[in-house]
């Protein structure tokens, strides 16, 4: 499940009625939050305990929220990835489809749509975001 961002999200979160119709399970499920996509997942309480990122603008509400907002472009522990600003999303695509996919589907993709000129960077800087959080747990 991706959750996109928008310029509601805070009256979204507000809205106790719609809140309790997500039934988001991180035990069963892959969640990827963009922007202001994590303050759902902080509101729902499924970010607890865990660092977070996020657009500049929802940042303090985050905060607010009780979590802990990291200066870069993402973040992934378990089945819960975040991701903040716009062009980080396919930090989140890459995180996703390696995920499914395994690594090297990822990087296939991560190739099919770069610039020209630019693929091999392009796939190398998305999978040092990602790899991380693709490690087997210690």
């Amino acid at each position: 499940m991706v959750i996109g961002s928008g310029v509601r999200t805070r009256e979204v979160v507000a809205d106790a009625a719609l809140m309790a119709q997500l039934r988001l399970d991180p035990a069963r499920q892959l969640l990827a939050a963009q922007c202001s996509g994590t303050l759902v997942l902080a509101r729902l309480g499924l970010l607890q305990g865990l660092p977070a990122c996020t657009d500049l603008t929802t940042r303090p509400w985050v905060q607010e929220a009780g979590i802990a907002v990291l200066e870069q472009a993402f973040v992934a522990r378990g089945n819960l990835a975040t991701a903040g600003g716009c062009l980080a999303s396919q930090y989140l695509a890459a995180w996703l489809i390696a995920r499914l996919q395994g690594e090297a589907a990822a990087r296939e993709a991560m190739h099919y749509v770069a610039p020209v000129g630019e693929k091999e960077d392009y796939v190398e800087r998305a999978m040092r975001h990602v790899a991380p959080s693709l490690a087997p747990a210690a």
